[in-house]
């Protein structure tokens, strides 16, 4: 499992330079609507984050044995997917409805981090 973690974290953190280079170069003319910039750079941001915490995961992985470790990497995944994916299409389509999907992202990011708590107090 930690091997899953790994790729994705290496999939998503390449992902997350390139969009944010792309952001910062290609779309700082075409984003020009109040806080769609802002917005695309917190979508880099949080899945940078998020990519980083899942890398740790990724090696956590192959020193302990926990179930709580897999609910992290698959919460930090799919909170990525949600979150940062949510707000990118919403950037780009300005489809504002995207805005009420975004916070089950941040649910996912925050049980991510309940999950590697846990993997503190009952594994570790």
């Amino acid at each position: 499992m930690h091997k899953l973690f790994l790729i994705i974290s290496s999939v998503s953190g390449m992902l997350a330079v390139m969009l944010g280079a792309f952001g910062a170069h290609a779309l700082k003319d075409k984003l020009t609507s109040e806080g769609t910039l802002d917005t695309y750079q917190t979508a880099v941001q949080y899945q940078f984050y998020h990519t980083l915490a899942l890398l740790a995961i990724a090696f956590l992985m192959t020193k302990y044995e926990s179930q709580w470790l897999n609910y992290a990497g698959y919460s930090m995944t799919f909170g990525i997917l949600i979150f940062s994916g949510s707000l990118y299409i919403l950037c780009f389509t300005g489809m504002k409805w995207l805005g009420a999907i975004t916070p089950i992202g941040g649910l996912l990011f925050i049980l991510g981090w309940v999950f590697l708590l846990m993997t503190a107090l009952k594994s570790l």
